[in-house]
């Protein structure tokens, strides 16, 4: 898996609502690889890698282009995932409880559990979220561990990509797998800033803001 621009990336059409096994094992497979894929969330299209690859993170990175301030996602199947990767107190439970799964990206103060070079490198924090979506949750429960991952929005542009055959057109040769879980919106979450007393929202996107004006 060396994502050499040779390489023309894998295509799945995965049924949205019944994610067939053998395709999301295969998925995986692809992860575990070192690979990066284009996956569906119930906000927008992502893309992702494995947690400790650093080679497939730089990858993202220059797909994107990304500097080192951007706060990555870890995207959780559950609430219990999360507790591992960020510094929770019951308040913030209690909220994550309400906001989950849902399009929110949730930024917290990061455990020692969470790799260095993931986290915001002045604030250490780490941005989380649980998406509600049938294919990502498949793909979480096999793989056994959160996904990086980051909205795929090209350079230069304002709304993520959302037609999986342009993906394909434009990012073929750049990623490992393309999964086609039809549309699935375009914009992306809202993000939430938790490391302060008072949450900071930081971006308005799919999840609803009102949650976190006083």
């Amino acid at each position: 898996m060396n994502g050499d621009d040779y390489d023309m990336a894998q295509y799945f059409e995965v049924h949205p609502d019944n994610p067939q096994p053998r395709l999301v094992r295969r998925a995986v497979e692809i992860l575990l690889g070192g690979g990066v894929i284009i996956y569906p969330t119930d906000s927008s299209y992502a893309l992702g890698c494995q947690i400790g690859e650093k080679s497939a993170m730089e990858r993202i990175r220059r797909i994107r282009r990304l500097d080192d301030k951007h706060n990555f996602t870890l995207v959780c199947r559950d609430l219990s995932e999360i507790t591992a990767y960020a510094k929770i107190d019951n308040q913030a439970f209690r909220l994550l409880k309400t906001l989950t799964p849902g399009p929110y990206t949730l930024i917290y103060q990061a455990t020692k559990q969470v790799p260095r070079r993931l986290l915001h490198p002045k604030r250490k924090s780490i941005g989380i979220r649980v998406p509600d979506n049938e294919i990502c949750r498949a793909l979480l429960e096999a793989l056994d561990q959160p996904i990086l991952s980051t909205t795929l929005i090209l350079p230069g542009a304002d709304r993520p990509l959302t037609d999986p055959e342009e993906m394909r057109e434009q990012l073929g040769h750049c990623v490992d797998l393309i999964i086609d879980g039809g549309f699935c919106g375009l914009e992306p979450t809202t993000v939430v800033d938790m490391t302060q007393d008072v949450p900071v929202l930081l971006r308005v996107g799919k999840g609803d803001p009102r949650l976190f004006e006083e």
